[in-house]
């Protein structure tokens, strides 16, 4: 069909050259004609006006028409003999055209003959969108009648490859040649290529030895795609691969080697021989070649610069050898935290109390915590020696321990079926020396169970004992005259007393706890409560917030709220452990009326104890200024300022002035104990000197000591130092223990002052030889206008013991008494030191 195809073109062509060849004739022609007729013209062009005008005078018309035709038969002449050769070249050409057509024919025929000899299709298409004309047959087993359905003899993949060489073929003219392998198992040949302007495309199958060729590029083909997709493969998974040749060099290596070993790609691990292993598991990999062995082993190397541990495998191939070298770094750090956790599961399980037994899927013990050893009192090299299951049981029942069966047998084989089972089961076990067994059976996911022995015999036994403390509890809350209600997380009561019941007069449905362990909810017993409120009338809506939760955080909470019956309650809210709350009542109403009388008393109390303070404070302030005047008066007789005295007067001047002294010593201690209630007193703290506050104190009373005949000792460190105090008022306090000391001192006794500092304090003690405080007396010295003369000379207002504590006790101190009767007694002032750590620091 070819070969008509290009006998048709050629005579086309030769049609087409005898057209033009015409057409050019005809041209000629009408060429001589114009230019015949343009001749006489053209000669006449070529004239002067002066030889045109000669001519047109000589000639008449009858001789230029002559001359036309003259002109016209010489032209026909020429066009005839021109003709005449053209039509002898023309006819010379069509029987070269004639002969080159019968070849072509001949051509053609051969041509068809060859095609018909074997099975094939051939296509041809004379444009893009051009309807495509099929000659041949090719047996291929087409759905729908159509061989250019390729998706219906041919898979997926091929067909879209030709699909695809078809089109190029169509627009741009691009041959192909390809394989097609159908489903059916056939070989096709598909060859695509332009032909006098057409597409055309040839399908053949293959057979004989072109079969054979087809078959063994197809395979190679597949061999080299599934090779690409195994280096692929290796190369995703990021283990190192690597082949050797038959003398050990490596010949090949995928991407992950290459990375291992830092070299710039598998190229580079040939060129190089890069190894990944250290010497000597080279060394060792060598001699299994050499002895046509595998070799294997996990070992440490470096790998991407790290130092990992990697599983090394390296077997033979028919040209060589292959290796795979895993990653296992990974592996091993959890291979050992397993190992590490394993270890300490078993110290943990050996450090509960919870006996443990663990058997594997043949029913040997594998485990065993120090509980199951003791729980069961076995020997330890039994236990280690990996008994049965069955055989323990057997040992335990000759030794008594394990619960008494009348069917032993039975039971035990019941028991082992938990190595089928699928689930755990749970038994008691009542032991025959009174012990109770909780034991767990649970099968494991590999095989064998777990035994787990539970001694609740303690929990039972706590058990018992709690609810018959809770029953106590009940029947003791049932007697109190509190109200008690506890309301759980659910807002419902889970307990209550009788008490709460007659308290807010409540019917029985809404005290009464169910066979749940619930009653009525928490707003059903503030909907009947809230009424009988007269003040706190939010009261129990506070208190259902509280149950319900509806507070940012759950504190306790407490307020007093008064009923409309004249009854005053106590509420107490508090949040239990276990997300209960506690809401208690106290019936105070006696209390609050007893409180509110005590109160009155009291406010009169303090109105009448601050009208004798502004009493004793006026009228000391009263007293002070004319008693100045006389103890002024006294002095200037006593002086005999205004003329001389007699013995009997001087003597009474200075009783005067005694009198006088004593009667303002005592105003002062009134004025200063006032100002130490009133808190009007203000300490001037300074650093005073101890020896010099001492001296001060000892001066004012020297004449005293020295009239009562007494002695003085003076017991002062010399490096003691100062602290920081109101001296003042410290001399005021040495003066009035000294004072004391003397009224309560015979004739020839001695008064000893004592100092002494340290652990932050200094102490200041006076102590006397007198007769001492009896017991009934001691308690009360302190106190105001406590005077006890216990048959001494000593007479006083009992003010000065009082005012010693008051003005240590304003310093931050305290006063401490020793007496005993006939003993002495010793007072003791202990003042803080705040100077002690700067004198440490400087220490």
């Amino acid at each position: 069909m070819m070969l008509r195809a290009r006998l048709g073109s050629g005579a086309a062509a030769a049609g087409s050259a005898a057209g033009r060849f015409g057409a050019r004739l005809r041209h000629t022609v009408a060429i001589g004609a114009l230019a015949a007729a343009a001749a006489p013209g053209a000669a006449l062009a070529q004239t002067t006006p002066n030889a045109l005008e000669a001519l047109a005078l000589r000639f008449s018309a009858q001789e230029a028409a002559g001359a036309a035709v003259l002109g016209i038969a010489i032209f026909a002449v020429t066009t005839a003999v021109f003709y005449m050769r053209e039509r002898a070249r023309w006819n010379a050409r069509e029987m070269e055209l004639i002969g080159q057509l019968a070849q072509s024919r001949a051509r053609a025929d051969i041509a068809d003959l060859m095609v018909r000899s074997e099975q094939q299709a051939i296509v041809t298409w004379s444009g893009r969108d051009a309807a495509p004309v099929i000659e041949g047959d090719l047996p291929l087993p087409v759905e729908g009648g159509s061989l250019l359905a390729f998706g219906t003899w041919l898979g997926p993949a091929e067909a879209r490859r030709i699909e695809a060489a078809l089109d190029q073929l169509k627009t741009r003219g691009e041959a192909f040649r390809m394989s097609l392998r159908p489903p059916s198992g056939q070989f096709v040949e598909a060859e695509g290529r332009p032909v006098g302007g057409q597409a055309v495309l040839r399908l053949r199958e293959v057979s004989g030895a072109w079969l054979e060729v087809a078959k063994a590029s197809t395979e190679l083909d597949e061999a080299r795609r599934h090779l690409a997709g195994l280096r692929q493969i290796m190369d995703a998974t990021g283990h190192m691969v690597w082949t050797r040749d038959r003398s050990g060099r490596i010949d090949w290596s995928n991407a992950a080697y290459a990375r291992a070993v830092d070299v710039g790609g598998p190229l580079d691990v040939i060129e190089r021989q890069a190894e990944l292993l250290d010497r000597g598991d080279r060394e060792a990999a060598a001699r299994a070649r050499a002895g046509s062995r595998s070799f294997q082993c996990r070992t440490p190397a470096v790998v991407a610069g790290a130092r990992r541990v990697v599983d090394v495998r390296e077997v033979a191939t028919d040209h060589g050898w292959a290796g795979i070298a895993v990653d296992v770094t990974e592996v091993e750090e959890v291979r050992a935290d397993l190992e590490r956790q394993n270890a300490g599961h078993a110290r943990t399980l050996d450090a509960l109390q919870t006996a443990v037994a663990i058997f594997d899927g043949a029913q040997r013990l594998v485990f065993h915590n120090a509980a199951y050893r003791t729980l069961w009192d076995l020997d330890e090299a039994f236990l280690e020696g990996r008994p049965g299951d069955g055989e323990i049981l057997d040992r335990l029942r000759g030794d008594r321990k394990i619960p008494e069966q009348a069917d032993f047998r039975g039971w035990k084989t019941g028991l082992l079926s938990a190595y089928r089972a699928l689930e755990a089961k749970e038994d008691w076990w009542y032991l025959p020396d009174g012990r109770m067994l909780r034991v767990v059976v649970s099968p494991n996911p590999r095989g064998g169970v777990t035994y787990l022995y539970e001694d609740v015999t303690e929990r039972v036994d706590l058990e018992s004992r709690f609810n018959a403390l809770n029953r106590v509890q009940r029947e003791t809350l049932d007697t109190l005259s509190e109200g008690v209600a506890v309301f759980g997380t659910d807002g419902r009561l889970k307990l209550v007393n009788r008490a709460l019941g007659r308290m807010w007069r409540l019917p029985e449905t809404l005290t009464e706890i169910g066979a749940s362990g619930s009653g009525a909810h928490v707003d059903a017993i503030a909907a009947a409560c809230a009424p009988l409120v007269l003040t706190r009338t939010d009261a129990w809506d506070e208190i259902r917030k509280a149950v319900a939760g509806l507070h940012d955080k759950r504190v306790s909470m407490s307020f007093r709220l008064a009923r409309r019956d004249g009854m005053v309650l106590d509420a107490a809210v508090a949040p239990l452990p276990d997300g209960a709350t506690l809401v208690t009542f106290s019936d105070v109403t006696a209390s609050v009326n007893v409180e509110r009388a005590l109160t009155e008393r009291n406010e009169a109390l303090e109105r009448a104890s601050q009208l004798r303070d502004d009493f004793v404070h006026h009228v000391s302030y009263e007293l002070r200024s004319p008693l100045t005047t006389i103890i002024g008066f006294a002095q200037l007789l006593g002086d005999e300022v205004v003329g001389a005295l007699n013995d009997k007067q001087r003597e009474y001047a200075g009783h005067i002035t005694q009198s006088s002294a004593a009667l303002l010593a005592i105003i002062n201690d009134i004025l200063d104990l006032a100002t130490i209630d009133n808190g009007a007193i203000e300490l001037n703290r300074e650093s005073i000197d101890i020896h010099e506050t001492i001296a001060a104190a000892v001066r004012g009373v020297e004449d005293r000591i020295a009239e009562a005949s007494l002695q003085l000792v003076l017991d002062v460190p010399a490096a003691i130092g100062a602290f920081q105090a109101d001296g003042k008022r410290v001399r005021q306090v040495l003066f009035n223990l000294l004072s004391n000391a003397i009224g309560f001192s015979a004739a020839g006794q001695t008064i000893r002052i004592t100092a002494r500092r340290g652990g932050g304090e200094v102490t200041l003690t006076v102590t006397d030889e007198g007769r001492g405080i009896p017991d009934e007396v001691r308690t009360r010295v302190f106190e105001r206008f406590e005077s006890h003369t216990t048959g001494s000379r000593h007479r006083g207002a009992g003010l000065g013991l009082s005012i010693v504590k008051s003005l240590v006790e304003l310093h931050g101190g305290r006063v401490q008494l020793d007496s005993a009767p006939s003993k002495g007694t010793s007072v003791t002032c202990i003042f803080p030191d705040t100077d002690a750590p700067v004198r440490a620091a400087a220490e």
